[in-house]
């Protein structure tokens, strides 16, 4: 089909389509006319996503807001909120409100589930695309009536929302508070435990004891060695009694050494006593026996020092064996300090993890208790809605553009449905589309001067 085709077509069937624009269009105007004025009141809010929280000190990543924003509108179109505006309002205490209810759904159910329902059919959120701007609309057949609820919606909205803030810090803080009392009974225990076990060994300062104990433990090894050395030395010396003059001790005696002195002058008067008198003279056996009485005193005397170096390496031996004791107990008393300082480092972790997990559950039942009591919401009311003074439906204009458009489409739709029903020819076109049938001439239309034309041969 051509576009001459067509308009021959539209022009054959110009009443169908005006007739079918007309219809439209009167209808179009007349509902419009006849439904009812709505009204949509708009309220606007900032939801501040980005600043840091009060308490915690928190941001919200960039990427993140857009999915909170989707978030907040979510919560504005929940049950709650709409139910918290049937409560704000007080509509379902109005007696038409009940009675509506009930016959409606023969009072079953609840009245503010139904409210709530009903409000959230007229009910409009949109979030802004490149802000935090949040525009709640609400349609209805009074302006003041419309304004209120949406004034209504944004209040129970911010008081929802700070609800979902504060309840899970209660039931935290709730939570918290019985840990803090099973951690302090943790805590007490733990410390009873570390006091009761330096009370029963006496512990005040367990690394200085152990500290004076250790130096004890070295002066005692100091002497068990220099002991040692005297014992060997004793028994060394002790070893050497068959050739007691030459022992140190004996050499060294200034007794002995008198007594060598007053042998060897005895022995020098006898010789010369002995060249002057003869073998029976009373001075030469006089002299014989202070020599002999010498002797024996120088042995008495040797055999005493000799003696004493056998009491000296007993004593020695004693002495090692008591060091040895000695330095055994301070062995196992620097164990056992030892031991008792592993303890009390256990029983010290013990409690310092104890009171680490107390203070850390002390600190965050401070934290969820601030926040479970917070007013303090990141919802502003940017601009509250007022009652419209014009309605915002039905648009008459656009409603009657609208039917202008869709009257022209359906009459030209019902023209060419009519023509495809009932075909006609309408120009020399239609005839070139026949096949067999030769054009012999056109006759001018009516009105119009001019002879018959025959066809091109």
């Amino acid at each position: 089909m051509s576009f001459q085709q067509f308009l021959l077509i539209l022009r054959a069937r110009f009443w169908i389509v005006l007739g079918t624009l007309l219809v439209v269009v009167g209808t179009t105007i007349a509902v419009s006319l006849i439904l009812p004025k709505q009204y949509t009141a708009e309220t606007a809010l900032v939801v501040d996503a980005k600043s840091a929280d009060p308490l915690l000190g928190g941001l919200l990543p960039a990427q993140m807001i857009p999915g909170y924003m989707a978030t907040q509108v979510d919560i504005i179109l929940s049950d709650r909120v709409a139910q918290r505006v049937v409560s704000l309002l007080k509509m379902d205490q109005a007696p038409a409100v009940q009675e509506q209810w009930r016959e409606e759904t023969d009072g079953e159910g609840s009245i503010k589930v139904w409210l709530a329902e009903l409000l959230k059919k007229q009910l409009d959120v949109k979030p802004s695309r490149e802000s935090n701007v949040i525009t709640i609309a609400y349609q209805g057949a009074d302006p003041g009536f419309a304004a209120g609820v949406a004034n209504a919606f944004a209040q129970a909205y911010i008081d929802v929302s700070l609800e979902l803030k504060v309840e899970p810090a209660r039931q935290y803080a709730k939570w918290f508070d019985g840990q803090t009392n099973s951690l302090r009974a943790d805590l007490e225990t733990a410390q009873k435990k570390l006091s009761d076990y330096q009370q029963a060994r006496g512990i005040i300062a367990t690394d200085e004891r152990l500290d004076v104990e250790t130096a004890r433990l070295a002066e005692l090894s100091t002497q068990l060695s220099m002991a040692q050395a005297q014992r060997v030395d004793s028994r060394s010396r002790q070893a050497q009694g068959a050739s007691a003059d030459s022992l140190p001790e004996v050499m060294q005696n200034g007794l002995i050494q008198s007594l060598k002195s007053d042998l060897s002058r005895q022995e020098a008067n006898r010789t010369q006593m002995a060249g002057r008198l003869g073998a029976n003279h009373p001075e030469l056996a006089r002299a014989d026996a202070e020599i002999a009485s010498l002797r024996e005193r120088l042995a008495t005397e040797t055999r005493r020092v000799v003696s004493s170096l056998g009491t000296t390496n007993r004593v020695n031996v004693q002495r090692v064996s008591e060091i040895e004791a000695a330095l055994d107990a301070q062995k196992q008393k620097i164990l056992d300090l030892k031991a008792e300082r592993d303890q009390i480092a256990v029983l010290q972790r013990d409690v310092e993890n104890a009171q680490r997990a107390y203070d850390l559950v002390t600190q965050r039942l401070a934290q969820t208790s601030l926040e479970s009591q917070t007013q303090q919401t990141n919802v502003v009311v940017l601009s509250p809605a007022i009652a419209p003074l014009k309605h915002s439906s039905p648009k008459v204009l656009l409603n009657t553009a609208l039917a202008v458009f869709l009257g022209l489409l359906l009459g030209v739709g019902a023209a060419l449905l009519l023509e495809l029903m009932d075909q006609r020819v309408r120009g020399a076109e239609d005839l070139a589309l026949l096949d067999g049938v030769p054009l012999l001439g056109t006759i001018p239309a009516t009105g119009k001067s001019g002879a018959f034309r025959p066809a091109a041969a």
